[in-house]
């Protein structure tokens, strides 16, 4: 069963940072790639970055040039730094796996940009 916990959310003020944390219960190679979705108030679920198995970072062009995607493999770990908060980027931040087919999430955590 995998599981993944994300944790790192909570309120920071426009133009802050904040660095989310994903803590994955397996061998984060085990997946195609792993990342974060965020799904803000009365929106649907988007993605805000991920990372490949080969280590290539796709970004939403929203956060582009803020949000940083990296990982610690040997903690299998993934983290989501983010700088430059506007309240836009209010949101629940899901972690993602996905391996074949199968994709996996975890419960979020709230990240509020606000003053």
């Amino acid at each position: 069963q995998v599981q993944l916990m994300e944790s790192g959310g909570g309120l920071v003020q426009p133009g802050g940072s904040l660095r989310l944390s994903c803590k994955v219960s397996q061998n984060i190679f085990e997946f195609n790639s792993v990342g974060f979705y965020r799904r803000a108030p009365e929106k649907e679920r988007e993605l805000a970055a991920t990372i490949n198995v080969g280590g290539k970072e796709r970004y939403a062009d929203s956060v582009k040039g803020r949000f940083t995607i990296s990982r610690n493999n040997a903690e299998n770990t993934v983290y989501l730094q983010m700088n430059s908060l506007t309240p836009e980027d209010t949101a629940v931040y899901y972690c993602y796996a996905n391996v074949l087919s199968r994709q996996f999430w975890g419960q979020g955590t709230q990240v509020t940009v606000s003053s």
